[in-house]
């Protein structure tokens, strides 16, 4: 099938804060930084380059008012500390009706767009992903592309 996610579109009043929000939060570059189109993407080379969808910010002029009727889960190998990094780079916890009893936790990033951080995956399940993930052997970057770097 020749049909993949390019990027995943999020729709934003300050762009660039969100990208470097985000660049952040998921140690990916800003490969574009001018409004109205902010790019976060995987570095190049890595196991995410190419498979995984970049995401775009675009500038509007109104703000968020409903929830998002699409979200990331972030899956991290320690949900305590990732939420306190993600909190202190400017995410907070919201409640949108998840109650007190689930593994993950429910945060928005900036703007109020709300991402969920999972709970560690099982010792099992993470080493048959890291099995499968490390085995993924990336194509080396193009000598004609420039080389990517943070903004």
């Amino acid at each position: 099938m020749g049909l993949r996610i390019g990027a995943l579109v999020v729709d934003a009043r300050d762009p660039g804060r969100l990208a470097r929000f985000w660049a952040e939060a998921l140690d990916w570059v800003i490969s574009q930084a001018e409004d109205p189109e902010w790019i976060v993407e995987p570095p190049a080379g890595s196991r995410e380059d190419c498979v995984v969808p970049d995401l775009l910010f675009i500038k509007v002029p109104e703000h968020k008012t409903i929830k998002n009727r699409l979200h990331l889960d972030l899956r991290p190998e320690d949900q305590a500390t990732e939420v306190a990094r993600l909190e202190a780079l400017g995410a907070t916890r919201v409640d949108v009706g998840q109650g007190d009893t689930q593994p993950w936790i429910v945060m928005a990033d900036p703007e109020g767009n709300e991402f969920c951080v999972q709970n560690a995956h099982p010792p099992q399940i993470r080493a048959q992903w890291l099995k499968a993930y490390e085995s993924h052997q990336p194509a080396p970057p193009d000598p004609g592309t420039p080389e990517q770097s943070p903004t």
